[in-house]
């Protein structure tokens, strides 16, 4: 497997797998796909990258900037992050998760934030605690990893993108 930052011609298939990834999903609203277009026009995109198997793309995983209280740069909120159902299972959502954390840490941010199943998350060292607070979304479900000493405090806020 080869994980590479997406390219234009890759877009559309990401758009494609994206939607159905979610589309089985309880939780899903169906704007998946459609949220990673919009970050991509509005420039928010920071990080985006692909999993390649066999010279096909398999996996997208997305990180736009997010605010977090009086923290307002630095912070990067994860996801979507989505696997061809074909390829669920083995690894590749992990990978692209670690590969973009490091990407990011090389970078200086803080850290990342996501809203999204604790016993998932924490393998990546993810925590929850009510210091960090989404809408009305349980605390165990709004997740934070600081790539530094600071503990952040506040609001979680994502890109307009996301229809806040």
């Amino acid at each position: 497997m080869q994980i590479r930052e997406e390219q234009s011609e890759d877009h559309a298939i990401i758009r494609q797998i994206t939607e159905l990834a979610f589309a089985p999903k309880a939780y899903s609203d169906g704007t998946e796909g459609e949220l990673v277009d919009k970050l991509r026009a509005s420039g928010e995109l920071q990080l985006s990258l692909v999993a390649i198997i066999d010279g096909n793309v398999v996996g997208h995983v997305a990180f736009s900037p997010v605010t977090i209280g009086e923290y307002n740069s630095g912070w990067f909120g994860l996801g979507p992050v989505s696997v061809h159902p074909d390829r669920q299972r083995q690894g590749i959502g992990s990978a692209l998760i670690r590969e973009g954390l490091q990407r990011l840490k090389t970078e200086n941010a803080r850290g990342c934030a996501l809203i999204g199943d604790p016993a998932y998350y924490s393998r990546f060292g993810f925590q929850s605690d009510d210091r960090v607070q989404y809408q009305e979304v349980p605390a165990k479900n709004v997740q934070w990893l600081g790539f530094g000493d600071e503990r952040p405090v506040g609001e979680l806020l994502f890109s307009a993108s996301f229809g806040e």
